[in-house]
């Protein structure tokens, strides 16, 4: 296994798919490299592209509100998508481009070993759970694959164009509250 260094500098290389010619900075990841909570979203939108860190534009501050609602800092868990660079027009991500990257995301699973893995979305649920996977249909339902506990949920960009979803989403993040501390991890506050 590399180590995480190493892994970082060859993130920062890639040149594995036509993203990395748009590209203004490549968004690996950010947080707390050892926590037993990641979330996973699809690709870096304009903001995330411009400052090359993750979930720092409107749909982040909603993805921050939403973890701290949970008794959570921000700072306490990691964010990464699948792609680490920006689709233009801020598309989802193609298949081959999601392939590109996937060695990557899996190399940071492999090193953070999270206990829970949030797919915010259905591109992170369909690459990280299964193709066939729906949000509409199986978001709020916990899969669990070799060791680690995935749910898949909202992503927040579709909780601010739809507001309504946010209720579900709500029972989502209480799902996973209740799993880690069900699990014992130590990231609550007060």
């Amino acid at each position: 296994m590399v180590s995480w260094k190493q892994l970082m500098e060859d993130v920062e290389r890639c040149e594995a798919c036509g993203l990395c010619r748009t590209r203004t900075h490549v968004v690996p990841g950010g947080g707390d490299v050892h926590s037993p909570l990641m979330f996973v979203g699809e690709g870096p939108g304009a903001e995330e592209d411009r400052q090359g860190l993750p979930f720092v534009g409107p749909a982040g501050k909603l993805l921050d509100k939403m973890i701290e609602a949970i008794g959570v800092r921000r700072q306490d868990v990691y964010v990464a998508n699948v792609v680490k660079c920006r689709p233009p027009g801020n598309r989802n991500p193609t298949d081959e481009e999601a392939a590109a990257c996937l060695p990557f995301l899996r190399q940071q699973v492999a090193l953070i070993q999270p206990r829970v893995i949030v797919c915010l979305g259905s591109v992170a649920a369909r690459h990280l759970i299964s193709p066939d996977l729906r949000i509409s249909r199986d978001r709020g339902e916990w899969v669990v694959r070799k060791n680690y506990f995935f749910m898949p949920t909202y992503h927040p960009a579709a909780l601010l164009r739809n507001p309504e979803w946010k209720k579900d989403s709500w029972k989502d993040f209480k799902s996973i509250r209740d799993m880690l501390r069900d699990m014992d991890e130590p990231l609550f506050r007060g």
